[in-house]
């Protein structure tokens, strides 16, 4: 995720640290709003998306298949086709 600094508005980049989360090269300002972190789901909730058709089993699987638009990509890093 691409994120502007709230402090200055700069480009943020991930922290190499201990601490998850980014922080801006121009006045240090560190954030983790992108990670989800302290994010909190309600019970209720929760139980609302177990019936999220987004979350089907069924749909789950469709997003593993392999399509046409996967044939471009080489993951075997061989950079053959």
């Amino acid at each position: 995720m691409r994120c502007s600094c709230k402090e200055c508005g700069t480009y943020m980049i991930q922290a190499e640290s201990d601490y998850l989360g980014c922080v801006c090269p121009e006045c240090g300002y560190r954030c983790n709003d992108c990670l989800g972190t302290d994010t909190v789901v309600s019970r209720d909730r929760l139980k609302d998306l177990a019936f999220d058709p987004r979350f089907a089993p069924e749909n789950l699987a469709a997003s593993f298949e392999k399509t046409e638009d996967d044939a471009w990509y080489d993951d075997s890093m061989t950079g053959q086709f």
